[in-house]
């Protein structure tokens, strides 16, 4: 079975970008790091940043915020939509959405985190989109955009070129505080990064990504809003990641379990598993117990999906999802994960 996806067409430098907050609304929140985030997007791609009624409305109701995306997928001079960032709530704003409007007109989505939904809607309808993304997040705080963000965000709105996925060698969980003028100029606490971690046969795989952060996918299958056979999956690249909700090892186990069973880690060639964060602004663990809970949930989920397919090409500590440095990566588009070689290449087309 083949769920043949439209590749929206990229922006050009001038055109307009929509910048919305279908989840959160940070920008409200946090407008100084917002206006410098406004100030990046626009040197890093060309594009002109446009808001809409509740990009800065914290406490906005779902319908009016699936009121922008629809007017944001309506206008034919915005050629591309990002999200401010995640949060919790999407989920309820997605049965307001008009797929007739996105349909009619696919532009590049880019998300992260609670975006997850969105990610979801758009592949329902055959449209791909690009995972990662967060103007509050990547683009606003710092004294700069990362390197392999501002190059993937380039890609996936405007070049649409073959990019290899790196390893940046240096990772932080959390930034400094959104409200701590220093976060202006200040990434959070940077530390080394492991070498990731390779299972499986040593063979090549390209096909196409799906997937998001493991919470939010959990959610999505609960909810129905996945209404198709496992099958609709084969010879694609699982991408998942986890929150800043810290889960311990075993909960991540029992949603990766969760997918096995619906027969979704049997249909995928490949799964990437993004450098989980595991500390926040109230809990810090030492370095050591840092390294050991993150290979707790690599060896749980490395565990589970070759229970349930063997023969899967798994890469674990990719920097993507929740995480800094971050590459923005296809959902949807083909992603080759290298086994042999050990390499991973992302297609922006």
């Amino acid at each position: 079975m083949e769920h043949d996806l439209v590749r929206p067409p990229k922006a050009r430098p001038g055109d307009r970008i929509a910048v919305v907050s279908p989840s959160f609304a940070a920008a409200g929140a946090f407008p100084a790091i917002h206006e410098q985030a406004m100030r990046r997007l626009a040197d890093v791609t060309g594009l002109v940043p446009v808001e809409y009624p509740t990009t800065r409305t914290v406490g906005a109701t779902a319908q009016a915020r699936a009121a922008d995306l629809n007017a944001a997928f309506a206008d034919p001079r915005v050629r591309a939509i990002l999200a401010v960032v995640g949060g919790e709530d999407q989920i309820t704003v997605i049965p307001h959405l008009d797929a007739d409007l996105a349909r009619a007109d696919p532009k590049p989505f880019l998300g992260t985190s609670d975006n997850t939904n969105l990610h979801q809607w758009l592949w329902g309808l055959g449209i791909a989109s690009f995972y990662g993304g967060s103007s509050q997040v990547h683009l606003g705080p710092g004294p700069a955009v990362d390197d392999i963000h501002a190059r993937s965000l380039r890609a996936a709105l405007l070049t649409g070129e073959r990019l290899e996925v790196t390893d940046p060698g240096e990772s932080e969980d959390i930034g400094v505080p959104w409200d701590d003028p220093r976060a202006l100029q200040s990434f959070g606490e940077r530390e080394p990064t492991e070498p990731w971690s390779w299972h499986g046969p040593r063979r090549a795989v390209t096909g196409p990504s799906w997937g998001g952060c493991l919470e939010v996918l959990q959610w999505i299958l609960t909810a129905g809003r996945f209404p198709f056979p496992p099958e609709i999956l084969r010879g694609g690249v699982l991408i998942i990641e986890t929150s800043e909700e810290l889960l311990p090892a075993r909960e991540v186990g029992w949603i990766v379990r969760a997918l096995g069973e619906r027969g979704l880690l049997a249909a995928v060639d490949a799964v990437l598993v993004a450098r989980p964060p595991v500390s926040d602004f109230d809990r810090r663990p030492a370095a050591q117990e840092r390294a050991r809970l993150r290979e707790q949930q690599r060896d749980t989920v490395v565990d589970l999906v070759h229970r349930y397919h063997p023969e899967a090409v798994v890469c674990v500590g990719v920097p993507f999802g929740h995480t800094r440095p971050q590459w923005i990566l296809p959902h949807g588009g083909p992603v080759t994960v290298d086994g042999v070689q050990r390499r991973i290449f992302a297609d922006y087309r």
